[in-house]
């Protein structure tokens, strides 16, 4: 029989070391939504009160389009951030990519592919309603999501800070996120179908047509091309 003799105790030591993430940059990038956010509320909409913003109607707001815009930016970021880890593994083709010696992570692959996913589909959804002969419903339509974005990007800021800053099991986490994001797309699409401002077109198959195309399509797309 061969005798069992106990692991140095370096050796015991190697083995349970844990080394601590440095997560510095997600706080960065937050505290810069949260900048874009201040500069928007008092800059953008003249010092305006969230009750106030999120309540406004389309006929009394001003400066509609750099609001939409930096909603937009603030939820890219947030959620590329949030997301970021669970993609696995970043595409060949897209690592092999550099410039000045620098090439994409996790994150930065992931921002792309969302940022690129929004600009897509909004220059779509432009073209959509143009074609629809429902023209002059796009910037009703641009304004309202921003509230609904702007709402959806606090959220995942607070997910972002629960996620990387509390000891909480991210792999069963994932699960959880799921069922919140597409709760959160059901959501979206009875909100544009029921809301008051009436932004979708008047027939139903042209409301059936945007769901279709411009929202269940692009979100599909994009899971290809972070997850598979």
């Amino acid at each position: 029989m061969q005798k069992n003799t106990p692991l140095p105790l370096s050796q015991h030591f190697i083995n349970h070391i844990r080394i601590p993430e440095n997560n510095d940059w997600v706080i960065f990038i937050l505290l810069g939504c949260i900048f874009l956010y201040l500069f928007m509320m008092n800059i953008v909409e003249r010092e305006a009160n969230l009750k106030d913003f999120l309540l406004q109607k389309y006929f009394d707001a001003s400066n509609n389009l750099p609001s939409w815009v930096i909603t937009s930016c603030v939820t890219a970021l947030t959620l590329s951030v949030l997301i970021s880890q669970y993609i696995p593994v970043v595409p060949k083709y897209i690592a092999d990519l550099q410039i000045l010696g620098y090439q994409l992570n996790k994150f930065g692959y992931c921002l792309l592919a969302v940022i690129l996913f929004y600009m897509i589909k909004s220059g779509l959804g432009f073209l959509f309603f143009q074609s629809t002969g429902d023209g002059k419903k796009w910037t009703v339509f641009y304004f309202t999501a921003t509230k609904f974005y702007f709402i959806l990007s606090f959220l995942l800021i607070i997910l972002c800070v629960a996620h990387y800053y509390f000891p909480i099991d991210r792999n069963k986490m994932f699960m959880y996120y799921f069922f919140f994001f597409s709760f959160v797309f059901i959501f979206k699409v009875f909100f544009y179908l029921f809301h008051k401002n009436n932004i979708l077109p008047e027939k139903w198959y042209y409301k059936f047509l945007y769901i279709c195309t411009l929202q269940i399509a692009p979100l599909l797309l994009l899971w290809k091309l972070l997850f598979f």
